[in-house]
């Protein structure tokens, strides 16, 4: 089993949606990857967090045996964001984002980090995606997400990560906005030719598509739930069951194949539909062995 690195941020979220309200609950891409991941292989975490950052939420990790040498903890408040999802559940509204430590992040990778063969670069500024990239010595497969955000104020940067990694998973209207076009099948297209050799564009409700230049499209639905609580940190345990699987499933130095990757969109689609059905990571951390299993059964059922 190889051991994934994620490099993200940690923090606190302030969150209303239409099933209630959650007010500095445990949030952060690298947070709900990292316990998602966890479920299936060793993870390693670089990020920041201020000196508020609880040693009860330290643990939730540290439970999952998720190595946290490369977390940093420094003096202020640990990254705040503050959203709502009204009656489309698919999109959060910001309403603010509190950078607090996060502002000054400055990604330095312990020694034995940087030998990592499975590399997530979760969605922070692309400059530091760039750093991260240059501190770690040969990886094996390497992905990253992004958002508008960045799409609009540094795509320069954001171009030459792509071309770095051998993954990227967007939504579909980052895709749009990146490539500039109106169908979603053709910024899909136009997004491989910038260097990844995969992507995966997250549909929430309607599930993943994965696509590979050589081998064409994977579509997965995604598993009914009934009851979507909060949406947020489900792309990101998309990503961590993604990952966690390729890690679990192969050697350090072997390389995913096709069948790899359609295995581990089908883990990030459960991962992901556990998470939304409460606040924070409350469900996600609730999923075990047993749990997954079933879900995966389910979902492969659907797909036959």
């Amino acid at each position: 089993m190889s051991a994934v690195l994620v490099v993200g941020s940690l923090a606190y979220d302030s969150v209303k949606t239409p099933s209630g309200k959650a007010e500095k609950s445990l949030g952060g891409s690298a947070n709900y990857f990292s316990l998602a991941a966890s479920l299936f292989s060793r993870v390693r975490v670089v990020g920041v967090v201020g000196e508020d950052y609880s040693e009860q939420d330290r643990q939730i990790l540290l439970k999952r045996e998720v190595d946290l040498t490369g977390l940093q903890t420094v003096a202020g408040k640990t990254f705040h964001w503050e959203g709502t999802y009204e009656n489309n559940l698919n999109e959060a509204v910001t309403l603010k984002t509190e950078l607090n430590v996060f502002a000054q992040f400055n990604p330095t990778l312990p020694e034995d980090y940087r030998d990592s063969a499975y590399v997530f670069l979760a969605n922070i500024d692309p400059t530091l995606q760039l750093q991260v990239l240059s501190q770690v010595k040969k990886p094996v497969f390497v992905g990253m997400d992004s958002m508008n955000f960045w799409i609009g104020s540094k795509q320069s940067e954001l171009r030459e990560v792509l071309k770095k990694v051998d993954i990227v998973f967007m939504n579909d209207a980052e895709a749009k906005m990146l490539t500039q076009t109106s169908n979603t099948i053709t910024a899909i297209k136009k997004t491989a030719e910038l260097g990844p050799k995969y992507v995966v564009i997250k549909k929430g409700e309607y599930g993943a598509t994965l696509y590979s230049q050589k081998y064409g499209f994977y579509q997965i639905p995604a598993l009914p739930v009934e009851n979507v609580v909060d949406p947020t940190g489900a792309g990101d345990s998309f990503a961590g069951g993604f990952f966690g699987t390729l890690a679990s499933r192969l050697n350090a130095d072997q390389i995913p194949e096709w069948n790899d990757l359609k295995a581990a969109t089908l883990a990030g689609t459960v991962m992901s539909s556990q998470t939304i059905q409460d606040f924070s990571m409350k469900a996600l951390i609730k999923v075990d062995q047993n749990l997954f299993e079933g879900q995966l059964v389910q979902l492969k059922q659907m797909i036959h």
